[in-house]
């Protein structure tokens, strides 16, 4: 995916950390099943053929509950900003390197 973004003068990083279970489209929420940690204030990617949304994670629940930090194999409600479909792939956004 790295490889593909070439567009401008700087270069994001992507580790893939999950996957679009469910999409609330009502609500705006997002249920992602981790396969690695993620934490309030990441950055992330939403990303699959119809879907390419960046954006930070500001709000993150497990069972109504809010989280600042979740880990793999944990399925967590992400508030986003726009619609994601369900299959889609989650990204962290890595540091760009110095």
């Amino acid at each position: 995916l790295a490889d593909q973004d070439c567009e401008g003068s700087s270069m994001e990083e992507y580790e893939r950390i999950g996957t679009v279970t469910h999409y609330f489209d009502r609500i705006g929420v997002a249920v992602v099943l981790l396969e690695n940690e993620l934490f309030i204030d990441d950055w992330i990617l939403f990303y699959g053929p119809n879907t390419d949304l960046e954006q930070q994670v500001l709000s993150m629940q497990i069972n109504h509950e809010a989280i600042d930090r979740a880990v793999a194999g944990e399925e967590i409600a992400i508030k986003v900003n726009d619609a994601v479909r369900e299959g889609d792939d989650v990204f962290l956004i890595l540091d760009e390197p110095s």
